[in-house]
C-alpha cells in the first residue's frame, strides 16, 4: 500500500489563507483553513494506507483525527519541504496539501501498477497531489512554487526522469472568496461547506 502525506500549516489567525482577507477577518480565514485541514484529514483517514503522515508547521490541534503520525516540516521553500516529506518515505507515497478540502477516498486510492508517478493539477496552474512509486526527494527541489507554471514544471520534471505519469483530475485549490464558494459547492456536506456559510451568515468584513 502507499504512505499518505499531507502537509499542512497549523491554522492560526494572520498565518494561513490571507489570500481570504479580504472580505473575511484573519480569525473566519483561519477557521475556514482549519475546517479545509479537518475534512482533508477525514478523506484521507478513509483511504486505504500503509502510512497516514501529517507533515505540519506548527502544532496539531483538535482537528487532527486519530491514525496519523505527525512529523515537522524542515526549513526552507515550500520545493525543499515538499523534498523532505517525500524524503521520509520509504515506499510508494501520495502527497496531497490541506487546500482541497472537496478531495475524496476515491480520488486518493492509487494503484503504482503500470505507472510511476501520479500528477494532480490544479487550476490555478499548481498542483494539488504528486505521487511517486519510489520517492526521490531531487525531483521536487528546484521546482519553482506558488506560480502558474509550477505544476507544468514539476510534471516535465518527472517525463524527464523517465518516469511513466498518470494524471488525477484538475482541482481547484481554495485560495480566494471565489474559491471558497466553488469548492463548498462542490462538497456541501463537508466541514469547509459548514463553517464558510457561518462565516457568511455572521458577515465577512
Amino acid at each position: 500500500m502507499t504512505t499518505l502525506l499531507v502537509i499542512a500549516k497549523e491554522p492560526l489567525p494572520g498565518r494561513v489563507k490571507t489570500r481570504l482577507t479580504p472580505p473575511f477577518t484573519p480569525e473566519q480565514a483561519a477557521a475556514l483553513a482549519e475546517a479545509s485541514l479537518a475534512d482533508t484529514l477525514r478523506a484521507v483517514a478513509e483511504t486505504p494506507a500503509t502510512r497516514r503522515v501529517l507533515v505540519l508547521d506548527g502544532r496539531p490541534g483538535p482537528w487532527l483525527p486519530p491514525g496519523f503520525d505527525v512529523v515537522p516540516q524542515c526549513a526552507g521553500g515550500l520545493d525543499a519541504r515538499l523534498a523532505d516529506a517525500f524524503a521520509r518515505c520509504a515506499g510508494p507515497a501520495l502527497l496531497i496539501g490541506m487546500d482541497t478540502p472537496q478531495v475524496t477516498p476515491e480520488l486518493l486510492t492509487v494503484d503504482f501498477a503500470g505507472c510511476d508517478a501520479y500528477f494532480g493539477p490544479a487550476e490555478d496552474g499548481g498542483f494539488w497531489a504528486l505521487g511517486l512509486a519510489r520517492p526521490e526527494p531531487a525531483l521536487l527541489r528546484g521546482v519553482p512554487m506558488s506560480t502558474p507554471q509550477t505544476g507544468a514544471v514539476q510534471r516535465e520534471r518527472l517525463v524527464a526522469a523517465g518516469l511513466r505519469v498518470r494524471d488525477l483530475p484538475r482541482l481547484r485549490d481554495v485560495d480566494t472568496a471565489a474559491d471558497a464558494r466553488a469548492v463548498a459547492a462542490l462538497a456541501p456536506d463537508g466541514a469547509f461547506a459548514a463553517r464558510l456559510a457561518d462565516c457568511t451568515a455572521t458577515g465577512a468584513r
